[in-house]
C-alpha cells in the first residue's frame, strides 16, 4: 500500500509529529500489495536450495519461490547450478562447497556483487543473505536494502565492522540472534518457514529410534545425543555432515562413541530423504551448546509432526513450545527423563503449530510487512539526523538513500 503524507502538504517536520504516529505505525504494519521487483542475493557456498546440508540457502529458495507464487518479480542472484521459480542469475557455475576444483569464496563472492550493484537501478529491493558482504558497496543504497542476518553474532569482529554501517535495515532470524548487537537497525524478527509440502505429515512414530540431524561439530552436541540414546536405552540414527574444518573432531571425539550399540552413523542425506528419517523418529535429539541463531532442523522435524527434545540455547525457547512440541531440558538427564514422557505429546498438535507459526506462506508475508516497511520509511518521510531504534533501542545514525 503506497503511504504519503508529504503528497498531501506535510511537511517532513509535521509528518514526523506525534499526532501522525498512529499513521505511521499503520502504515508499517500494512502490507504492500503491489507487486514489487525483488533480488535475492544468496551465499554461494551451497546452490539454491542445496543438494545436500544447507540453511541459509533452503530458506532462500523457499522465500523465493513463494514470492513469485505471490505476483512478485525475484530475480535471485545463486550459483547456476540452483533450482527456482525466479529468474536466475548465475553467479558462479557451480556452488563453493561441493566444487572440486581449486576455489575461494571472497572473490567469487565480490564477483556477485559486481553484478548486482550495476543492477541495482532495478530492483524495489535488494535482499541480501550474506551476512555482511555486501555493506562496503552499498552504503548509498541503504534503504533499498533489507538484510537476513543467518549466522551467530556475537562475534567481536562483527560488532566492530557495524560501527561504520549501523544505518542499514536488518531481519534477526531469532529474537536471541540480536542480543549481542541490539543497537542495530533491526526492523523485524522473521522465524524460517518451510511448504507445507514439503514434508508428510507422520501421525505415529514408524521406527523405535531417536534422531539426530545437522552438522557434526562441537557446539551440536552429538556426544550428548548418543549419551542421551544410551541412557535411555533406544538407539540413535545419525544423519550428519563432516566439514573439514570438524574432521579432527569428529574422528577424535566422535568415531570412537560410534562403535558402541545402538549408534548407527548414515552420513549427510538429501533433502527428499529427510521426511522418512526424521517422521519415522521417536523425537529429535538437538542438544546444544551455542547460540542457535535459528535451527532448521527443529521446524523439520515438526512438520513431520516429531518432537524436539532440546537444549534452552539461541534460539530454541523461541522455537519449541514446551510440552507441546516436544521438551526443552537443561541436561543429560532431563533429555533421559524426557524421552520417557515422549508418548504425552501429540504429534497432530506439533504438526498445527508448524503450520501456524512455520510455513513460508508465514515467512513471506513477513517480508513483505519488511519490504514495505523500508519503502515507507525510504520513500514517504524524511529520516531525522538520529532515528529511534526498532522497539525502543538505542538510535542509530541518520540514513543514507539514493
Amino acid at each position: 500500500m503506497d503511504v504519503n503524507l508529504r503528497s498531501i502538504g506535510l511537511s517532513p517536520k509535521e509528518c514526523r509529529s506525534p499526532q501522525f504516529a498512529p499513521f505511521q505505525a499503520w502504515a508499517r504494519s500494512e502490507p504492500n500489495t503491489k507487486p514489487m521487483r525483488i533480488a535475492q542475493i544468496a551465499p554461494l557456498y551451497e546452490s539454491v536450495p542445496p543438494k545436500l546440508y544447507g540453511g541459509a540457502e533452503r530458506v532462500v529458495a523457499h522465500l523465493t519461490d513463494e514470492l513469485v507464487r505471490r505476483g512478485h518479480e525475484v530475480i535471485l542472484f545463486a550459483s547456476a547450478d540452483s533450482k527456482t521459480a525466479a529468474e536466475l542469475v548465475p553467479c558462479r557455475d557451480v556452488a563453493l562447497r561441493l566444487d572440486n576444483d581449486l576455489s575461494w569464496d571472497i572473490p567469487a563472492h565480490l564477483s556477485m556483487l559486481a553484478e548486482v550493484r550495476n543492477r541495482a537501478h532495478e530492483f524495489d529491493v535488494l535482499h541480501f543473505h550474506l551476512d555482511c558482504f555486501h555493506l562496503p558497496f552499498f552504503h548509498d543504497r541503504v534503504g533499498q536494502t533489507l538484510t537476513t542476518m543467518h549466522g551467530r553474532q556475537d562475534i567481536r569482529d562483527l560488532g566492530v565492522l557495524h560501527r561504520h554501517y549501523p544505518n542499514y535495515p536488518l531481519v534477526s532470524i531469532s529474537n536471541n540472534q540480536r542480543r549481542s548487537l541490539p543497537h542495530l537497525n533491526w526492523v523485524k524478527t522473521i522465524h524460517h518457514g518451510y511448504p507445507k509440502s514439503q514434508y508428510a505429515f507422520s501421525p505415529a512414530a514408524g521406527g523405535s529410534y531417536l534422531a539426530f540431524l545437522g552438522r557434526i561439530a562441537p557446539e551440536k552436541g552429538l556426544d550428548r545425543a548418543i549419551e542421551i540414546a544410551r541412557q535411555s536405552g533406544i538407539p540413535l540414527r545419525v544423519a550428519a555432515k563432516i566439514d573439514r574444518a570438524d574432521k579432527d573432531y569428529f574422528e577424535a571425539r566422535i568415531e570412537p562413541l560410534l562403535k558402541g550399540p545402538g549408534i548407527e552413523f548414515i552420513g549427510e542425506i538429501t533433502e527428499s530423504e529427510k521426511a522418512e528419517f526424521l517422521g519415522e523418529a521417536l523425537a529429535l535429539l538437538f542438544p546444544i551448546s551455542w547460540p542457535e541463531p535459528f535451527g532448521l532442523v527443529m521446524i523439520e522435524a515438526m512438520a513431520c509432526g516429531t518432537p524436539v527434545i532440546a537444549f534452552p540455547r539461541g534460539s530454541v525457547p523461541e522455537v519449541v513450545n514446551h510440552g507441546v512440541t516436544g521438551f526443552i531440558v537443561e541436561t543429560v538427564k532431563e533429555a533421559v527423563a524426557a524421552v520417557k514422557e515422549i508418548d504425552a505429546i501429540d504429534r497432530g498438535l506439533v504438526r498445527a503449530e508448524f503450520e501456524r507459526r512455520f510455513s513460508v506462506e508465514v515467512m513471506a508475508k513477513n517480508y513483505e510487512l519488511a519490504y514495505a516497511e523500508i519503502q515507507t520509511m525510504r520513500g514517504n518521510l524524511d529520516m531525522p539526523d538520529e532515528l529511534e531504534g526498532v522497539n525502543g533501542k538505542a538510535p542509530v545514525a541518520s540514513w543514507s538513500f539514493a
